[in-house]
């Protein structure tokens, strides 16, 4: 791999341990930490004085007075450099304010995500300095808020799907747009979006293809009501549609054709935003849940005594603790200028949103008969918490995108390695290479060199884990090919495994400096922590790592296909 292309878990599916890349677990420097503890501070107090989320939820709006007093505290231009009037936080300090704003309120959060996390984030990344200069001061204060319009009622995951045309005027000045988009946070009040649309190529016989356009709220943009909607009921859910919109040419973002380059590289940042927001709600929810076992008595003493929900407690904390150091992690990787996070970020999102569907869902159960009542937020946070597995790319898509991209490297590699044997001389190189590879790894499996001693059993079975993960994705390359693209069930397994060995990665590199800092005593939560992860992954790697294949697959696609002819569940006792 060239180092352009280096990342920890494309790494890894090659059974390469990017060690380096991971240690030591990044940190703040120390001006940056004390701003965004002063912002936080101020956010818990605003939380706790100026937002009733369940009035925000009842009346399914936030007030824009609200709004204002969130522009002015400078929520809205957190990403943005401060030449351009923004605070200019680094990708991990973004992360820490947004992980406060979902724990005040996920409407709140959401709405703010979607304007930073992807509505202008891609005119940070691909915006000339013309486009920066012109738009961001304005996004900076909240004076203009931005939304990201990528989804279509027949182009959701499908993003090559998109309909919505950019078609040139005659004299080249301007792109007449028209379509319309869906599920547009932020769309019934936003200025500037972020636009996808099919632009024809220079060559007539060329397909047209997807570009990215900033567009202004202008005439003929217009927006329907905001959707009714099942959580994060405060934020502004629209459709678009585009008559006859001219956009001026030098709103292009990027290169024409090349939109769908923009449109994934703002979601693998955005990604991250949402796992940091499932990591405040998150540590909320096992504060109020801590709480609930406490007051609550059964059998005359306090529920928080009896197994069951010591298991609960316990089972949430440390994969809540898995679901932080990985989040931070990554954007450490981010500040540090790794490139290629794609993988790193999906993984993320998957399985932040399903950690917090699980401590939310646990969390109800045991406050249990108020958790369902409305007057209570426990029910509310649950609604809340049910699109995180939704939007920014379903879990399902992105479990095989996971897979995929991660075997894209190894796979390229067979390729080169079956042509060599066909070309014996001419391919000697790269047969030498793949040889001694193979060697290498049959002879001495790579280890994790700098975690902490006391940590030598989780170490171990990460290591292990590594070497199987590679070994599994060699073995079904060799046998599937290119149809390993239709292949989701093994896609799932390869995905999950994937993400239990990252978690294990951040959970090792972030104990080992407490450890190090702390020492063995001072860390103690932290190695007990690391370790009761460790006890709760290993079997699902195990399980995931067996088999890529197994008769239940064929089985489960024969009752499946047999409920579809059915049209539904065909049974009836009567």
């Amino acid at each position: 791999m060239s180092e352009e292309q280096t990342s920890f878990m494309k790494s890894l599916f090659h059974g390469l341990i990017e060690e380096n890349l991971v240690f030591p677990y990044p940190e703040m420097p120390p001006e940056e930490r004390e701003t965004v503890q002063m912002i936080v501070e101020n956010l818990r107090k605003f939380g706790e004085t100026e937002v009733d989320s369940a009035k925000i939820d009842r009346e399914h709006t936030i007030e824009p007075a609200l709004l204002d007093k969130m522009k002015a505290m400078g929520l809205f231009g957190l990403t943005i450099p401060e030449e351009h009037g923004g605070l200019g936080l680094s990708a991990s300090a973004y992360a820490r304010v947004i992980q406060e704003v979902a724990a005040i309120d996920a409407s709140l959060a959401v709405t703010i995500g979607a304007h930073q996390s992807i509505g202008l984030k891609a005119i940070l990344l691909f915006g000339t300095d013309e486009q920066k200069k012109k738009y961001l001061p304005k996004l900076a204060t909240g004076e203009r808020v931005a939304a990201f319009a990528l989804t279509e009622p027949g182009a959701g995951s499908d993003a090559a799907s998109i309909t919505t045309r950019a078609e040139l005027t005659d004299d080249g000045r301007h792109y007449v747009l028209n379509g319309s988009k869906i599920w547009i946070t932020n769309g019934g009040f936003a200025d500037v979006f972020t636009v996808f649309a099919r632009t024809s190529a220079p060559d007539p016989g060329v397909k047209p293809r997807i570009t990215a356009l900033i567009v202004e709220r202008s005439e003929g943009l217009t927006n329907g009501p905001n959707e009714e909607k099942l959580g994060i009921r405060g934020s502004s859910t629209t459709e678009i549609f585009f008559e006859d919109v001219r956009v001026p040419v030098e709103n292009v973002l990027g290169e024409p054709g090349r939109g769908f380059k923009v449109a994934m590289e703002v979601l693998n940042s955005g990604r991250l935003g949402l796992a940091s927001g499932c990591v405040g709600m998150s540590k909320r929810l096992v504060k109020m849940s801590t709480e609930r076992v406490q007051e609550r008595s059964a059998f005359g003493r306090p529920i928080g005594q009896f197994g069951m929900i010591k298991e609960k407690i316990a089972r949430m904390t440390a994969e809540t603790y898995a679901l932080e150091s990985m989040t931070y992690l990554t954007t450490g990787l981010i500040d540090e200028g790794v490139a290629d996070y794609s993988l790193e970020s999906a993984i993320c999102k998957v399985y932040g949103s399903e950690t917090l569907w699980y401590v939310v869902n646990q969390t109800l159960q045991i406050a249990a008969g108020i958790g369902y009542m409305s007057e209570y937020p426990y029910e509310r946070m649950m609604r809340d918490a049910r699109i995180n597995m939704i939007f920014e790319g379903t879990n399902e898509i992105l479990r095989a995108f996971i897979a995929l991209s991660g075997m894209q490297s190894p796979g390229k590699q067979l390729a080169e390695v079956a042509k060599a044997m066909r070309e014996p001389i001419k391919g000697f190189g790269v047969l030498s290479d793949y040889v001694v590879g193979r060697a290498r790894g049959l002879v001495t499996r790579e280890r994790l060199e700098r975690s902490h001693p006391v940590l030598a059993g989780e170490a171990a079975l990460f290591a292990e884990c590594t070497a199987l993960l590679a070994q599994r994705v060699e073995q079904t390359l060799r046998k599937h090919g290119r149809d390993i693209a239709e292949m989701q069930f093994v896609q799932k397994r390869i995905a999950e495994a994937a993400m239990d060995l990252y978690a294990l990665a951040a959970v090792l590199s972030r104990t080992t400096r407490a450890i190090e800092r702390k020492g063995e005593k001072g860390a103690e939560r932290e190695i007990h922590l690391a370790i009761a992860y460790r006890r709760l992954a290993e079997p699902r790697l195990r399980e995931r790592l067996g088999e890529m294949e197994r008769d239940t697959d064929e089985l489960l696609k024969e009752v499946a296909a047999r409920t579809y002819a059915d049209g539904g569940y065909p049974f009836d006792v009567i």
